[in-house]
């Protein structure tokens, strides 16, 4: 992770074994659940793959990672929270 300016960076890696590096926009709690989302570095911006990725982070034990949100319904509330979120900090 690189914190020096500005945003983090995380270095992802999926089922597959394939690595994601991705900027963290914001983290949010909701119903006791941690969630964080992310936009991808490796992607172009007019890519139509481009867009906000919302990953939640589960426990095991003393360890946290990073999991895909598979319920439609709950990834489209978290969804909706982070982008009122960000629409509010851009507005400041």
């Amino acid at each position: 992770m690189n914190s020096d300016f500005g945003n983090d960076f995380y270095t992802v890696t999926d089922d597959d074994g394939k690595e994601y590096e991705l900027e963290h926009l914001d983290s949010v709690e909701i119903s006791g659940k941690q969630y964080m989302a992310f936009l991808p570095t490796d992607i172009d911006e007019d890519d139509e793959d481009y867009g906000m990725i919302i990953l939640k982070i589960e426990t095991d034990g003393d360890e946290e990672y990073l999991k895909t949100v598979d319920d439609e319904t709950e990834l489209e509330a978290v969804f909706e929270v982070f982008t009122q979120r960000l629409s509010d900090d851009e507005e400041d």
